[in-house]
């Protein structure tokens, strides 16, 4: 008989989502009167239609694979070399950041990435994971049999939390031992906290120190809006010879529907085989690419290609500069309601605590029950957001509003 992945048995209570999905489909069952009320702020998933030059692009697109000779079959596994140009040119080189166009490797999503890193990376290794976080970067140790079993609170063996509290403004710092991969998402899903300069260059000699390697989550660096706050990894000295760096056009030109986002590897990025021998990842991860996947669709890629033209840069900071103003709304509209708010300043996320006496799978029942807004409990991104929920500031201007009035309105 087929042996099934065992390692898939530790995961705990299926994936946060999921279980979000689960629980609002039982309140609309049972109070189907107030089903066309609920508003959702829960999943990070983006409501706006895609820019005008993006759409220009895929029709454009579409008309070219409708002609036998400007047709496009099976492309690049890497990406097509012209929006790898365009992705190193504007996002890196214009910053005076040095990143070559084959060391960006074009994919469907930032998710499947920092899950399918994991490949090129041993058996062996201490993995550290900021608490609270996106929960894909554990569960998908856990499927490949890098932890333990987990404990009473949801915390596996074999796996070092990084807290993430208040009193550390939500960024992890370095452990006093020895890790070897590293997880930092900046600015942060879901407490919405980003980075400082001093505090990604501890990181970056922590990892150069310890022969690490950190896993660099930048998919929401449009919305850093503080100066100075870095938005690449890569602008730290040192970075390019201990980081890997994702980056999605998700939440950025809207893309959660179409697909596109990309992953740095430097050159110079080396670790240590089992017999002691120091070797690039790059070619790793071009042979796993290559292996593993088919590309993205022509279609998707000329798409975000379109992004960095001069129209497409100015409809991309509109729909970031949109989603902030909601942030804006929703934080102003918590603290009114005295609550204690962290985030929608460099992220479209609100990290807002929860009144005494309450968890976070307890408030998000009251407020999905009397509120009628869904919102993600904090507990499910790590024991550390215990007492605290996330609202998702992608929606529309109206339902934000709305949301913003229902929150006000709440007594705890």
């Amino acid at each position: 008989m087929a042996l099934l992945n065992d390692n898939y048995l530790k995961l705990k209570a299926g994936y946060l989502f999921p279980e979000i999905g689960r629980r609002v489909r039982a309140f609309v069952e049972a109070n189907p009167s107030v089903a066309s009320r609920v508003i959702r702020c829960g999943i990070g998933d983006v409501t706006e239609p895609l820019p005008p030059a993006v759409i220009r692009a895929l029709h454009a697109a579409v008309d070219e694979m409708g002609v036998r000779e400007s047709f496009h079959g099976y492309g690049p596994e890497q990406g097509y070399e012209w929006l790898r140009h365009a992705i190193a040119e504007n996002d890196f080189r214009r910053h005076a950041l040095n990143v070559a166009d084959d060391e960006v490797f074009v994919s469907d999503g930032s998710k499947c990435d920092c899950g399918a890193i994991l490949d090129i990376f041993g058996d062996g290794n201490r993995i550290a994971v900021p608490d609270p976080v996106y929960p894909v970067y554990v569960d998908t140790n856990v499927m490949v049999g890098h932890t333990g079993e987990a404990d009473a609170n949801g915390a596996y063996a074999g796996i070092h939390y990084l807290p993430c509290t208040a009193a550390n403004g939500f960024v992890p710092e370095p452990p006093d031992g020895p890790v070897d991969i590293i997880y930092l998402c900046s600015p942060n899903n879901p407490t919405g906290a980003a980075a400082t300069r001093p505090q990604l260059e501890a990181w970056v000699r922590y990892a150069r120190q310890h022969g690490a390697v950190i896993l660099f989550d930048a998919a929401y660096e449009a919305y850093i809006t503080e100066p100075g706050v870095p938005h690449s990894i890569y602008e730290i000295e040192g970075a390019r010879d201990c980081a890997i760096e994702f980056r999605s056009f998700s939440k950025n030109g809207g893309f959660t529907g179409l697909r596109c986002a990309y992953t740095v590897v430097p050159k110079s990025l080396m670790a240590r085989s089992s017999t002691g021998e120091l070797r690039p990842l790059h070619p790793l991860w071009l042979r796993r690419m290559t292996t593993k996947f088919n590309g993205v669709s022509y279609l998707s890629q000329r798409a975000a290609e379109a992004l960095y033209s001069v129209q497409g840069q100015s409809e991309v900071r509109a729909l970031v500069e949109g989603y902030l103003g909601n942030a804006a709304l929703l934080v102003a509209a918590a603290r009114e309601a005295g609550l204690t708010v962290f985030g929608g300043v460099n992220a479209p996320y609100v990290w807002v605590g929860t009144p005494s006496g309450y968890t976070s799978w307890q408030a998000f029942d009251k407020i999905l029950a009397e509120a009628h807004v869904v919102i993600t409990p904090g507990s499910g991104f790590g024991s550390q957001g215990e007492g605290w929920f996330r609202v998702s500031a992608f929606n529309s201007r109206s339902n934000v509003e709305e949301v913003a009035r229902r929150l006000k309105a709440l007594r705890w």
